[in-house]
């Protein structure tokens, strides 16, 4: 592995940007919350906050969800995977998003982290069985 990378991923670096990312958000997040500040499956939810701290629904910092009220296990799931990003990453996490540019649809950190759960696209809906037969046509005698 390349002596940066060991240095600055999944490093104490790194983690000690996560940990700064995380009290950054809370420091933020809890003074602004006028609803409910909650932890699920270790993501710290800060809710009702003003819309001009975060952008589209809602952002996270370090392990620090912070949003209006965007809540729910798919959008909570997407976030998870940012805090995963936010630990590996660390300081170089917020200049490596913007680099990867403000589309979601082209961001590799969106990507990851799931474009539907972060309602970025509309959710596939499985079709319903009769659906799924119809769209195969009719049996056939072999």
């Amino acid at each position: 592995m390349n002596p940066l990378k060991r240095v600055f991923l999944d490093s104490p670096i790194s983690r000690l940007g996560y940990h700064a990312a995380t009290a950054v958000g809370l420091a933020v997040g809890v003074p602004l919350s006028t609803g409910r500040v909650e932890v699920h499956d270790g993501l710290i939810v800060c809710r009702g906050l003003p819309k001009w701290a975060f952008r589209r629904g809602g952002t996270c910092v370090g392990r620090v969800y912070l949003t209006r009220d965007v809540v729910g296990e798919r959008v909570f799931r997407h976030e998870r995977v940012h805090v995963e990003q936010w630990k590996r990453y660390g300081f170089l996490f917020p200049p490596l998003y913007w680099l990867a540019g403000f589309d979601p649809l082209k961001n590799r950190f969106e990507i990851e982290a799931g474009l539907e759960d972060g309602n970025y696209l509309p959710p596939r809906r499985r079709p319903a069985a009769r659906e799924q037969r119809a769209a195969e046509g009719p049996p056939t005698d072999h």
